[in-house]
């Protein structure tokens, strides 16, 4: 079982030929509606995959008997939920211009419950964007622990970084949020690596780098027509953490990662797009070859 925690919250994407500079405005050309939140998309990508995930997240009263929950329903994700009265479940207004460049403003709603919450112990977790004590206090107490920053890396202090990361074995982030958390530390980024077991830092259309025992493996983008690079990353991270449990090497889940996120960036919607097992392994077949052979389980 994948556990992870962070934000449920429903998406307003919309297009720009760009993003405008403070009391500027700009015309948008494209709206859309998606379900989303890091942590959603993340556990709607594992469920599509075929693995068992649990969700911890919070929600609004607005959210029993809502299409999103029977959505949730269809994938098998199981749930463990904060239900908050009389708030949103959080929703994000997101912004993306014609060179991929993205801005995002984000109404908390029914998460603020995760600063007053106890925080679980869980033996695999992924942590997304939430409350950054909460989600400190959860690193604390979980035996193996994977972390996701994403735009609220600005939101976490110094202590609050440096201590969830020395409680992390597997960071992710792209190379902004990577940039913002040196500064935070006061680090370097190769010292930021030697940090955990395993890093894995994307770096949108360029490919992604895993650092690994010193050294350093990149890994290409599978070239597709990219429609909406939005939920890009949480798509990574689910691909990666289903082949994880599945026993597959950190390169080899690199590599579903990236395949997983190919699907997703080829239609609007962090969740529209999904692929399954067998739909990845095809893709990754074309691109990587054949992936390797699994020991069998006892």
């Amino acid at each position: 079982m994948i556990h992870v925690v962070g934000h449920t919250a429903v998406d307003h994407i919309s297009r720009v030929h760009h993003l405008p500079e403070a009391n500027q405005s700009t015309h948008i050309t494209d709206r859309q509606v998606f379900f989303g939140g890091g942590a959603a998309n993340i556990a709607a990508g594992i469920a599509m995959l075929g693995e068992a995930v649990t969700l911890h997240s919070c929600v609004g009263d607005d959210f029993a008997g809502s299409d999103y929950e029977r959505w949730m329903d269809k994938l098998g994700i199981h749930r463990q939920f904060f239900e908050v009265p009389e708030t949103h479940t959080p929703t994000a207004f997101m912004f993306t211009d014609d060179a991929g460049s993205q801005m995002t403003f984000f109404e908390w709603g029914a998460s603020k419950a995760f600063a007053m919450s106890d925080a679980p112990a869980l033996p695999l977790v992924h942590m997304a964007t939430a409350d950054p004590d909460f989600n400190c206090r959860v690193a604390e107490k979980s035996e193996f622990v994977s972390f996701d920053p994403g735009q609220d890396v600005f939101w976490y202090t110094k202590e609050q970084l440096a201590s969830i990361i020395s409680n992390t074995d597997i960071l992710f982030a792209n190379q902004h949020e990577v940039q913002q958390m040196c500064t935070t530390l006061g680090v370097t980024r190769e010292a930021l690596t030697k940090e955990v077991i395993m890093a894995i830092f994307t770096m949108s259309g360029d490919g992604s780098t895993l650092y690994m025992n010193g050294s350093g493996h990149f890994i290409p983008v599978v070239p597709v027509t990219l429609s909406d690079p939005t939920g890009a990353g949480d798509s990574y991270r689910a691909g990666f953490l289903s082949a994880y449990v599945r026993g597959y090497t950190p390169l080899s889940c690199c590599r579903i990662g990236t395949v997983t996120a190919s699907y997703v960036v080829e239609h609007a919607g962090c969740q529209t797009h999904l692929p399954t097992w067998g739909q990845m392994l095809e893709r990754y077949r074309a691109n990587f070859g054949t992936p390797e052979s699994l020991p069998a389980k006892v």
